[in-house]
């Protein structure tokens, strides 16, 4: 017997019983369809950020901050008249990178362009319909490359306050489109520590693409962060304004990961955390691994249900076929023939059931896409919430398949060992 033929013999052997084999297929389909959907979110949210850190570049760029624990408990604490400080916001302040800090993190070998970042919160941005709406704005580091829709990225060696604008904002603004956007004036406003607003225009040089990246705020050159600065912290004690929420360095491209990871560690020992943006993003991956891994977990369980009930399915067709078997291995067929005819039996059974799970998945996957683009999903263009690459989904079948053939092991021996002349007297 040819190697078709068991196949074809298998195949329809399986379908001597059908509802013992639906019901079979059906927990194999199961599992393999939570597995499938599950891999396939993982892919897209993977992918998608992916996507960001390739888009966002500055991948030299160390992001350091003071090394701290700031206890946030939400116990009451009494007010007392006579305190000094509040302790939540001494803690905060405590967060805050000084001169000294500065100071000293500029001696950290192998790192260059160092700057030191301040908060600046304007009290609002404006138009050309004057609406005036809350903004927050982030400064822009060099060799950052956001995905624009139009225009290009602001500099950083010009003295011309520049800004890339948000394409949610374009329109509240008064821009008829991303283009109008371009070359045209903003105004910030900003109090001074005395409470006198004052304002700040900037020119718009390009309209940049939502994502989860670049959401959050304007990003705004070196200039108008300075020229905000200024404003912001005018007449106030030095203490107060030479206060930074961290310090971004440069660091030569061609380092490996464990020089990287050097300079980092001796950061640390100085007190301070270091991180690129790939690492920011790689918390969040981090939290998608961990669900994806829980959710993979209890599509096992449903594939060693199934594998249970591939054995029983065999070991009762075993039964059922003992005469059958018996006249096979008196007409010449080996014990590896018997062996395979079955073990091919539960491969099929699992190839099946894994095949539709992995379609139904895919089906699904396509309908969630559709559905979260155009919902919670709608501002940021380019995210697909499921994907499914070709080799993850064949991958996923053919382990089901080797999980099947384990399964179908113990009866497949057992129809491969019976002795020819007992199997043909059973009743």
């Amino acid at each position: 017997m040819k190697l078709s033929d068991i196949i074809g013999s298998a195949t329809s052997n399986m379908f001597r019983s059908k509802v013992r084999t639906g019901l079979t297929i059906l927990a194999i389909f199961i599992g393999a369809f939570t597995i499938t959907l599950t891999v396939g979110i993982s892919s897209g949210v993977t992918t998608y950020l992916d996507k960001q850190v390739s888009n966002v570049g500055a991948k030299n760029v160390l992001i350091i901050r003071r090394k701290v624990e700031v206890n946030m408990s939400n116990v009451l604490k009494k007010y007392e008249p006579d305190q000094k400080s509040n302790s939540a916001q001494a803690a905060l302040l405590s967060a805050m990178l000084n001169d000294s800090d500065v100071a000293k993190i500029k001696t950290q070998s192998d790192l260059t362009n160092f700057y030191a970042v301040s908060a600046v919160s304007p009290s609002y941005i404006s138009g050309t319909n004057g609406d005036k709406y809350q903004v927050a704005t982030q400064p822009f580091i060099d060799g950052s490359q956001f995905e624009l829709i139009t225009g290009k990225l602001v500099s950083g060696k010009d003295t011309q306050s520049e800004i890339l604008l948000p394409s949610v904002m374009v329109s509240g603004l008064g821009f008829s489109s991303n283009d109008d956007a371009i070359g045209k004036t903003v105004e910030f406003g900003i109090k001074t520590p005395a409470g006198v607003m004052k304002t700040v225009s900037a020119v718009i040089t390009g309209v940049q693409q939502e994502s989860l990246i670049t959401q959050g705020g304007v990003f705004v050159n070196i200039p108008l962060q300075t020229k905000l600065l200024a404003i912001q912290y005018e007449g106030a004690p030095v203490e107060i304004a030479h206060r930074y929420i961290g310090v971004t360095a440069e660091f030569n491209s061609a380092l490996s990961k464990d020089e990287v990871k050097t300079i980092k560690n001796s950061l640390a020992d100085k007190g301070y955390l270091a991180n690129t943006v790939e690492d920011q993003i790689g918390i969040i991956k981090q939290i998608i691994d961990a669900i994806t891994y829980v959710l993979i977990f209890f599509g096992c369980i449903a594939l060693l249900a199934a594998s249970i009930g591939i054995v029983n399915t065999l070991f009762m067709s075993v039964q059922e076929r003992t005469k059958e078997i018996g006249l096979m291995k008196a007409m010449g067929m080996s014990r590896i023939k018997v062996f395979l005819l079955f073990s091919v039996e539960a491969m099929m059974l699992g190839f099946w059931g894994s095949l539709l799970g992995a379609l139904a998945a895919i089906g699904v996957g396509r309908i969630a896409n559709n559905i979260a683009s155009d919902t919670f999903l709608k501002d940021l263009p380019g995210f697909a919430l499921t994907d499914f690459p070709i080799l993850y989904v064949a991958a996923i079948i053919l382990v089901v398949m080797l999980i099947a053939f384990l399964a179908g092991t113990l009866p497949s021996r057992r129809a491969a060992n019976q002795d020819p002349i007992e199997a043909l007297r059973y009743e």
